[in-house]
């Protein structure tokens, strides 16, 4: 273990960078180009993860501020040079913004460590270059959004369609990946040329504000991209239920989903959810066993276990269920926590107070249930919001731990039997966002993706996403998709153009337009 303050070599060198990072930020709403305060001057305290401190306060959006972001954008759709450059110039645009996040990684990284959690390594090696890369992918986007022409029965016509950008985005994001989240929602937007009023978890609100002033270095107009910082249940709503905003995007739990799909459903603006999730993991008797017990781990644990697609439900068959068991505990009791600046840390903090109780509530529930707590289950260390690796076994499907989404770094470990078995059970719940299955069979392999209802499937692999391929739940997981050409429906919409043929027939060429 190490101490909490991060007095220890790169570490210290990283927390340090991150408060200077810290000092140049402004804290500030970012509307129509400038950052302002909330209207009210309202502020919050944003907090350091690793000892509970307040780090700076952060301007409070409310309502009214959801107003002014919103005449902004509408102005900048409506009148602005955005939506009307060519794709090419959106591009050299999302370019210069993905190269700036390159060229700012180490900051971001440290400033996103610092006010989540999540390790330095993490953030540097994975967030961040994410981030980039999207907004490097979506680039290449930008000219290849195309209508077609149509054949119509009609004689004497021809059509085609566009493809418009659907306008003013309202998009909201967690807490969990706060700035690979903001790419993921804002590159595909801008691709197809819409402006968007972007909302960010109060508990992570500083490197969406750095993105925000990276996208104004990079040429994007006032007003195309505003950013608040505020509750969900203050400027959250506001964005769901504004008549002008034409379509909201939300990254969060199942429950604010149908909140935000009610509220969308108030003025008919369609809505993409990415939402909770219970994945299962399945690992059969064939599969190379040590491999199997170190990607579960890292299924779990990753992000501190707060993580959507997360493997959740860890499947294992009887035939070597009690060697992963012993081996997956001996694994987690080794995973050291500390501060997450030290590059040797595997584990840093829970992003809050408020997440840390949920997590050992649902701890205590796994013990009253009768699972078996093979390790971990307590508060670590004398402040901060760290929790410790924690292994329960022997858990049947009927408890709260293996019902709900724990959202923690809680491993829970089931056995099973046959592969229509645990398909069956893997499928019962609510959720159906992601799934794995670690298998040397292909048919095994085969019968498992096929039968699971998920909307993403890893074999002997688990979080590997990519910006080309979609991503997006079944059932109460989500609706719609992140990710590649499928994302982009959602920001635009199709435009059909009829136009009369030349009157007389020996004009018309024999080329279909």
């Amino acid at each position: 273990m190490v101490n909490q303050n991060g007095h220890n070599g790169s570490g210290h060198s990283n927390a340090e960078k991150a408060f200077q990072v810290l000092k140049k930020l402004t804290p500030k709403l970012l509307i129509n180009g400038k950052f302002v305060d909330a209207k009210d001057g309202g502020t919050f305290d944003a907090l350091d993860p690793r000892t509970g401190e307040k780090l700076l306060s952060v301007a409070e959006a409310q309502a009214e501020d959801v107003e002014r972001a919103v005449q902004a954008a509408k102005q900048a759709f409506d009148e602005g040079p955005w939506p009307r450059m060519t794709g090419e110039q959106r591009a050299r645009v999302l370019l210069r913004l993905a190269d700036l996040v390159e060229e700012h990684a180490d900051e971001l990284a440290a400033l996103e460590t610092l006010n989540n959690g999540k390790t330095y390594t993490q953030s540097r090696t994975i967030d961040v270059p994410g981030t980039a890369q999207h907004f490097r992918y979506f680039a290449g986007w930008c000219d290849k959004i195309q209508g077609s022409t149509i054949p119509v029965a009609t004689e004497g016509f021809t059509a085609y369609t566009l493809r418009e950008p659907i306008g003013v985005v309202g998009q909201i994001i967690p807490w969990n990946f706060p700035i690979l989240m903001a790419g993921w929602k804002l590159a595909p937007a801008l691709a197809a040329g819409c402006t968007i009023v972007l909302k960010v978890s109060q508990y992570t609100p500083l490197t969406a504000l750095r993105i925000g002033e990276l996208a104004l270095e990079a040429g994007v107009p006032p007003g195309v991209l505003n950013v608040l910082t505020g509750k969900g249940s203050e400027c959250g709503d506001a964005i769901a239920t504004h008549p002008q905003v034409d379509k909201v995007a939300f990254t969060g739990s199942t429950s604010v989903g149908k909140t935000i799909m009610a509220d969308a459903a108030k003025n008919l603006k369609p809505v993409t959810l990415e939402l909770g999730g219970n994945s299962p993991v399945v690992v059969c008797e064939d599969a190379d066993l040590e491999e199997a017990v170190q990607g579960c781990h890292h299924a779990l644990f990753f992000n501190m276990g707060q993580a959507c697609e997360c493997g959740a439900r860890i499947f294992v068959q009887e035939g070597i269920y009690d060697e992963f068991v012993k081996r997956s505990i001996e694994l987690a009791k080794k995973r050291k926590i500390g501060d997450p600046f030290d590059e040797s840390v595997a584990q840093g903090p829970l992003v809050s107070e408020k997440q840390v109780e949920k997590v050992l509530e649902y701890v205590e529930s796994g013990k009253k249930e009768g699972a078996k707590l093979g390790c971990g289950g307590k508060r670590w260390g004398e402040r901060g919001f760290y929790v410790e690796p924690t292994v329960f076994y022997d858990v049947e499907d009927h408890m709260a731990i293996a019902k709900d989404e724990i959202f923690g770094p809680v491993q829970v470990i089931f056995k099973f039997k046959t592969i229509d078995e645990v398909i069956r059970r893997g499928n019962a719940t609510e959720y159906g966002l992601a799934a794995a299955v670690w298998t040397q069979n292909l048919d095994t392999m085969q019968a498992v993706t096929r039968g699971f209802k998920a909307g993403t499937v890893w074999v002997n692999t688990h979080h590997i996403m990519d910006a080309a391929v979609p991503f997006g739940g079944y059932k109460q997981s989500g609706i719609g998709r992140e990710h590649g050409a499928a994302v982009l429906e959602h920001y635009t919409q199709t435009k059909s153009v009829l136009v009369p043929l030349p009157k007389r027939k020996e004009q018309r060429s024999w080329v279909i337009m």
